[in-house]
């Protein structure tokens, strides 16, 4: 993560503070050779599974870049085995659950059953107290994350990636299935909740919620079956932990920047921006009390043109002015130099915004 320096947080991060004088800079893991050596040598879950494997690959990047913030190396899918629902992750084609959930039984087997974190996931809460250890003398916040709740809906329910998510909109066009799946979102919603306090009762300094399948919801549907169980998820980690900072992020959210404002705008602290949106633009939408982060265009890292790198930072933060959280629109796209992140970062600490007069 690219963070910037005042515009974010300093460890640990009680506040967001809107008077930095600098930028700062991000990032995480399957561009980073020393992690693919993990990757080639162990199956996914063994690894965010396995706290020792965990914590190495979460501090990587920091060691590496320096980076303001250091996230926890897991998956958004990892409460759910811990309430019946296994998953796999299949090289080449992502993340399979065998028993999809799409009748009215198999939801009431999720929702009868508890998701216990500190039991049923305590690697989670190892892997989190070690690195607040860790890092605790360093300049650099951990960050804990979760899933929305529609999206881990619609993966529950599809089973699997899927561009259109048949099932799950066939679900919501009968009288039925929209019971079925209310009842899904809204269990998930009280046990991610849940699962995000955990986090931070474990040590995180702040978690995002990412809704990785916003894109696939009209601004309409998203009001009705995503928002409302987004603010349950930060609401929740409101009322247990008030001084935390929730940051959250919508795949696609050029079309619902307001709806998002106006639905969660007391509830979380910084909304992330892809690079649909003009940064600018994007900042006006949300409103000035929200703190914006992103959104640089992670191709133009990918292709490792160190001008275009530098160009990008400088640009993104001259919209977004003091306030603001530098990073990628979305994730370090694999097969970016790792010299690319590194001058992102560079750049990044490197803008002074007294300079531009901002």
């Amino acid at each position: 993560m690219a963070a910037s320096r005042g515009p974010c947080f300093a460890p640990p991060p009680t506040r967001l503070d809107a008077a930095g004088s600098y930028a700062r800079g991000v990032a995480a893991g399957r561009y980073m050779a020393a992690f693919r050596a993990y990757s080639e040598k162990y199956p996914f879950r063994l690894r965010s599974e396995t706290p020792e494997i965990a914590i190495e690959l979460s501090l990587q990047p920091y060691r590496a870049y320096g980076v303001d913030a250091t996230i926890m190396f897991s998956d958004i899918l990892t409460p759910l085995p811990a309430l019946g629902v296994e998953f796999d992750v299949v090289p080449g084609k992502g993340p399979v659950i065998a028993s999809p959930l799409r009748d009215a039984a198999a939801v009431a087997a999720v929702v009868a059953t508890p998701l216990e974190p500190s039991t049923k996931l305590p690697f989670v809460g190892e892997t989190l107290r070690a690195l607040r250890r860790e890092l605790e003398t360093q300049p650099t916040a951990v960050m804990g994350f979760v899933g929305a709740p529609f999206t881990l809906a619609a993966y529950a329910v599809e089973g699997r990636a899927d561009k259109h998510l048949k099932a799950t909109k066939g679900m919501m066009a009968s009288a039925d299935g929209r019971a079925i799946l209310h009842g899904l979102l809204a269990k998930l919603a009280t046990s991610i909740g849940e699962y995000a306090v955990h986090q931070v009762d474990a040590g995180a300094h702040a978690v995002q919620l990412f809704d990785s399948w916003a894109h696939h919801l009209s601004p309409a549907d998203y009001r009705v079956w995503a928002l409302p169980y987004a603010r349950t998820v930060a609401a929740a980690v409101r009322a247990a932990h008030p001084g935390v900072p929730v940051f959250f992020f919508a795949n696609g959210s050029a079309g619902k920047l307001e709806d998002i404002a106006a639905a969660l705008g007391n509830v979380v602290d910084v909304v992330s921006l892809d690079w649909g949106v003009g940064m600018a633009a994007g900042r006006e939408r949300l409103g000035r009390d929200i703190v914006a982060q992103g959104n640089s265009d992670p191709m133009v890292l990918y292709t490792g043109d160190d001008v275009a790198v530098r160009a990008e930072v400088d640009a993104t933060c001259a919209a977004a002015g003091r306030g603001h959280i530098l990073n990628l629109g979305h994730g370090v796209m694999q097969g970016t130099p790792e010299s690319a992140v590194g001058v992102y970062c560079d750049a990044a600490r490197a803008f002074q915004y007294a300079e531009r007069g901002l």
